[in-house]
């Protein structure tokens, strides 16, 4: 699953990267303030998934790699999306990043606070800032829990110094 990697491969290796890359950004512990389920990918998304249904958003890392996201093109409710197809695109003023879709699903809510309030996902990405919602089904693999996320995180900030 991949997302945003174009945008955030060009932001780590532009020449604004070390600033970019400060270790705190690295630092900050992941919170999901009643998320049950929540895996990531290691491109930086969060997914969190109830009864059939997921939740997608960038993480914290990836709205920060991103910059101040100024526009929000969300798919319309009933698309439908193979696993890995783009599902929406962020743009923000440093670049335009790609979301996939984390597997065949169906979109059956997203976010319309997003149209009028696109920061919001930098301001609250785990929380207000969620994208969308999906109807699925199987087994999302390759996927990550907090701590192996924290990992892979700080294993890239190491990458890029």
């Amino acid at each position: 699953m991949a997302m945003l990697a174009g945008a955030l491969r060009s932001c780590v290796l532009s020449r604004a990267a070390p600033a970019v890359l400060r270790p705190s950004t690295f630092a900050r512990p992941l919170r999901f303030r009643g998320f049950s389920n929540v895996v990531f990918a290691k491109t930086h998304e969060w997914i969190k998934t109830e009864g059939g249904v997921g939740t997608l958003g960038i993480t914290d890392f990836a709205q920060g790699q991103l910059g101040e996201v100024v526009y929000c093109d969300l798919p319309e409710v009933g698309a439908t999306f193979k696993g890995k197809e783009t599902i929406c695109t962020l743009e923000s003023v440093k670049a335009v990043g790609e979301v996939y879709a984390p597997l065949d699903c169906e979109v059956v809510e997203v976010n319309e606070k997003l149209s009028d309030e696109p920061a919001r996902v930098n301001s609250a990405p785990q929380a207000g800032g969620w994208l969308l919602k999906f109807k699925y089904t199987g087994e999302m693999s390759g996927m990550l829990d907090s701590a192996a996320y924290a990992k892979h995180v700080e294993a890239e900030a190491k990458e890029h110094e």
